[in-house]
């Protein structure tokens, strides 16, 4: 069994298989997938972007004042680049780690069925359903699938268990 999804609005699954057929599978998120689906939401932001810029904007005003012999400019720019380019990622690193000791739901094992109308997650007693036409937007990338509810809230599927739940269905 495989599934696809078209990835322009309205969104719809395809199945290349039995009709009827879902697919099942659980989820227990990594501080790694918490980690990627925040630096996906911050660097395809206007947030990353200025981060980005203004972190090169720092190192290059620190290589003109290194070249006008202010070394204390210098030092200053350097700092400002590391923190406009490191402060985010590692800031986002922590937070990952973090949320996934505070917040049960996320820390715990997420069970997903996906059919032809709608995607269910459950967790122990707690269940919800997402309809393909509520969907917002899909992203797929080599690590993970994000299918987003809303602008910042997506179910996040790291690539291995998808791509280990085809496998083991063939």
């Amino acid at each position: 069994m495989v599934f696809c999804v078209i990835r322009r609005k309205p969104y719809h699954l395809f199945w290349i298989g039995e009709e009827g057929m879902k697919a099942s599978f659980d989820v227990t998120l990594s501080p790694k997938d918490l980690y990627r689906f925040n630096m996906y939401q911050t660097y395809t932001g206007l947030q990353g972007w200025s981060s980005i810029v203004l972190g090169i904007l720092g190192f290059v005003m620190a290589g003109i004042s290194f070249q006008n012999g202010k070394i204390s400019y210098t030092l200053l720019y350097t700092a400002v680049g590391f923190l406009f380019l490191l402060y985010i990622p590692v800031a986002l690193w922590f937070r990952a780690k973090e949320t996934l000791k505070t917040n049960k739901v996320l820390a715990g094992t997420l069970h997903y069925e996906i059919t032809e109308k709608n995607i269910h997650v459950s967790q122990g007693k707690e269940t919800g359903d997402m309809e393909w036409q509520a969907i917002y937007k899909i992203v797929a990338n080599a690590k993970q699938i994000l299918i987003y509810s809303n602008r910042k809230s997506a179910y996040i599927i790291p690539m291995a268990v998808s791509y280990t739940h085809l496998r083991s269905h063939e």
